[in-house]
């Protein structure tokens, strides 16, 4: 992979973890509850919370899981979809998902 592909990759990823924290936020706030009733629920610290929803910190999968069963959303209320092709890859990992949560 080219540099210039690298580079458009990581802007990309960058987009996305900017764009999941800020959707976090969004759905903990609209819900009412602090990030540390947030972090209880889940089993995380407060510091975690806060690192993810600041973009600091990029999650685990594990991690993800555990904040949306504390919020009781659908994790693919926290990621961007652009085209049809990326919702097509993000529907097949929400139903791989379904199977564990």
């Amino acid at each position: 992979m080219a540099d210039k592909d690298i580079e458009e990759v990581e802007v990309d990823i960058s987009a996305q973890v900017k764009f999941f924290a800020e959707r976090l936020r969004e759905e903990r706030e609209k819900q009412r509850i602090s990030q540390m009733d947030l972090s209880f629920k889940a089993g995380l610290s407060q510091n975690q919370v806060n690192c993810i929803e600041t973009g600091k910190r990029i999650p685990t999968l594990h991690t993800i899981l555990r904040i949306c069963k504390a919020l009781d959303i659908n994790p693919s209320v926290l990621f961007e979809t652009r085209d049809t092709e990326r919702q097509q890859a993000k529907e097949k990992i929400i139903r791989l998902l379904s199977q564990y949560w």
